[in-house]
């Protein structure tokens, strides 16, 4: 890499992740020889960024936490809003907070000073956030070692509980934190199974990066998402169909209150007060009409056949409870 501004940037986002990186290592990702690191990193300390450098046969560079942030980039109180808003987004998974977000979470905690990383928990744990949807909320610390893990190529290892209850001890090698809006997945080749495996993050228990590198492996179907989706719908026997539900309300309103992960509702042509919503999903039907329901607008599943019945055995069930509640009920209660 022969432009130095560019390099200097690219050396600069290895570095803040939380792990040492050999000299030689860093010469091989960036193409460059030894030596130029060595100026490289003279260069970003004279910037003000505390690279701190060990001794011993091999030599490593990393990124350490400072009596203050990195000039030009954050001050405190940018530094402290963004990783709080960061963690909460990532704990709910909440939509837009994808893989790229939980890699700044993970370099910029890296490399807050300690007073502000005390600020940033204390804020955190004396606030609520009421999240969309039914994704399992996670420790963002989760995300952030197992992020932190994957792009230095650190081997992780994790206790994992299974949808049966099992539990179980994992060695891995991670690949890709993937979000589907719900959800987060792990993808990563699991050592002992000698396979690719999705995991789910929430599921995941106190993991940490092993020291050990790994060389990286060549993904199945070479995409992260493709992946999980695979393994998702293989695990429900379900798969994707397309469906389209008018809702008897303005197409914001109904934004406002449907899930986010159906995608936006349209005004539906010549009735503004009618909106419609055109989605592909592999849940299961009935898990999607009890999504819709929940919206508490008033709807009709115009396709597939297959929710418009699930929908109709929801809404029976719901009356029938309703007709044995108010037979049951205590007159005057």
């Amino acid at each position: 890499m022969t432009d130095t501004p560019a390099r200097l940037l690219t050396l600069l986002s290895l570095l803040q992740t939380p792990r040492e990186w050999p000299g030689s290592e860093l010469a091989e990702r960036l193409g460059v020889s030894a030596r130029t690191i060595r100026r490289d990193i003279d260069r970003l300390r004279e910037l003000g960024y505390p690279v701190e450098a060990s001794k011993g046969a091999v030599g490593g560079y990393r990124l350490v936490a400072g009596a203050a942030l990195p000039p030009l980039v954050l001050d405190d109180e940018e530094a402290v809003a963004i990783a709080v808003g960061l963690r909460a987004g990532a704990g709910h998974a909440i939509e837009g907070v994808e893989e790229a977000s939980v890699r700044a979470l993970a370099k910029l905690e890296q490399v807050l000073p300690s007073r502000l990383r005390h600020r940033v928990s204390t804020l955190q744990s004396a606030t609520s956030a009421l999240s969309r949807g039914d994704g399992a909320s996670i420790d963002p610390r989760t995300l952030t070692a197992i992020a932190a893990a994957a792009t230095g190529r650190e081997r992780l290892r994790f206790a994992y509980e299974a949808g049966d209850g099992r539990s179980s001890k994992r060695l891995v090698e991670p690949y890709r934190l993937v979000s589907t809006g719900r959800r987060w997945y792990l993808v990563a080749y699991d050592l002992e199974r000698a396979d690719w495996r999705t995991f789910r993050v929430d599921r995941v228990r106190e993991p940490f990066a092993t020291g050990a590198r790994f060389a990286a492996r060549e993904l199945p179907m070479g995409d992260a998402l493709a992946f999980v989706e695979r393994a998702m719908r293989s695990g429900r026997g379900q798969a994707p169909y397309g469906a389209e539900v008018v809702f008897g309300a303005p197409a914001e309103r109904v934004a406002a209150v449907v899930p986010y992960w159906v995608g936006t509702p349209e005004p539906e042509p010549g009735d503004p007060g009618r909106s419609r919503l055109r989605f592909t999903t592999s849940d299961q039907p009935d898990w999607v009409a009890m999504r819709l329901a929940l919206a508490g607008v008033p709807f009709e599943v115009r396709s597939p056949a297959v929710l418009a019945d699930a929908a109709a055995v929801l809404g029976a069930r719901l009356s029938a409870a309703a007709v044995a509640g108010g037979a049951d009920a205590v007159p005057g209660a």
